[in-house]
């Protein structure tokens, strides 16, 4: 756990991020889900049976720099996850989480939806 705070605190806002290169196609990555807004796929570093991320492909920073004429673009994101959840069985429940900022834990500054599932959830998360 404080490897992840260490790399919450120590990440910062600007440039290119490697969910760009993702997008980009200079990562090889195998999709789950692909349209014209966003792409899906399982984290490399699960956190549960399930764990996977919905990215949107325009490059907004943080949750908190989000504009009002984004609200389609995040409604669509929690809609594909919504989705990915049913397709992928977890049936009894999971947990979208979307951190922001060095205080909520975000790593890379490139707004992305984390769908957990899989197992029981604890409550509060961390």
């Amino acid at each position: 756990m404080g490897d992840e705070i260490d790399k919450a605190q120590a990440a910062k806002p600007g440039g290119d991020t490697i969910f760009g290169k993702i997008i980009r196609g200079e990562i090889p990555t195998k999709f789950i889900h692909e349209d014209s807004e966003c792409v899906a796929f399982h984290d490399i570093s699960p956190q549960a049976p399930v764990h996977f991320l919905v990215i949107p492909r325009k490059p907004i920073a943080r949750l908190s720099d989000a504009a009002d004429s984004d609200t389609s673009l995040l409604g669509h994101l929690l809609l594909v996850a919504r989705k990915l959840a049913k397709d992928l069985k977890l049936d009894n429940g999971y947990r979208v989480t979307i951190n922001d900022g060095a205080d909520g834990g975000q790593t890379v500054y490139h707004v992305h939806v984390h769908v957990t599932g899989g197992r029981q959830m604890e409550w509060p998360p961390g």
